[in-house]
């Protein structure tokens, strides 16, 4: 009995079955939908997130930045010296700059914009 069943259940265990499904209306369906909007959402607020931070870590270095020369300046006048002998009558540096507001033009035309 035992000898009889086995090639029926070996042929079971390979035959194709009749009815194979059409990989066009497969779909991941509601839940494929929902966890990656869940993904997209997340990614968003992320990078928003990043953003945000890495904005803040350039005004801090702008901040920084005008604070330092402004000592520097304060302590040029302190030692005697108003204005560097290279800065040119016209308003612009040695190197060329315009100057404006009394500090040098930076370097690159980038600013964030001012608050």
């Amino acid at each position: 009995m035992i000898a009889a069943a086995l090639p029926a259940l070996a042929r079971a265990a390979t035959e194709q079955p009749d009815e194979e499904f059409d990989p066009n209306t497969v779909t991941p369906g509601v839940w494929g939908f929902v966890l990656t909007f869940l993904i997209m959402v997340v990614v968003v607020l992320l990078v928003l997130d990043m953003v945000r931070r890495i904005r803040r870590v350039n005004y801090r270095a702008e901040v920084r930045e005008q604070l330092e020369a402004e000592r520097l300046e304060q302590e040029l006048i302190d030692g005697g010296l108003e204005r560097d002998p290279l800065d040119d009558v016209d308003g612009t540096d040695a190197t060329g700059r315009r100057q404006r507001d009394g500090r040098p033009a930076a370097s690159d035309d980038d600013e964030p914009p001012a608050r």
